[in-house]
């Protein structure tokens, strides 16, 4: 289940200038977006590094693997306990 989804903006300074073109923003900054995916309990399920190209958070969600699971009904296999019956 996911309990928190983000993407995070880092700000690459020693950016190669053959790639400048392809990982900065219309201000000019170049940046890598690391999209992280977090469970409710605090454990990392997933982490997805941005291509390069036009991106911000919507074109990363839309690129990444993580919802694919979600869309088909899937989730990891996890084994919890509800009033003493495991399930």
């Amino acid at each position: 289940m996911i309990g928190s989804i983000d993407c995070m903006h880092w700000q690459w300074k020693n950016c190669p200038t053959a790639w400048q073109g392809d990982y900065g923003n219309r201000k000019g900054q170049k940046s890598i977006i690391l999209e992280a995916v977090a469970g409710f309990d605090t454990w990392v399920w997933h982490a997805f590094f941005g291509v390069a190209g036009s991106q911000n958070d919507l074109n990363v969600l839309g690129q990444s693997p993580v919802f694919n699971d979600v869309l088909r009904g899937q989730g990891p296999n996890v084994t919890y306990e509800v009033n003493n019956t495991v399930y």
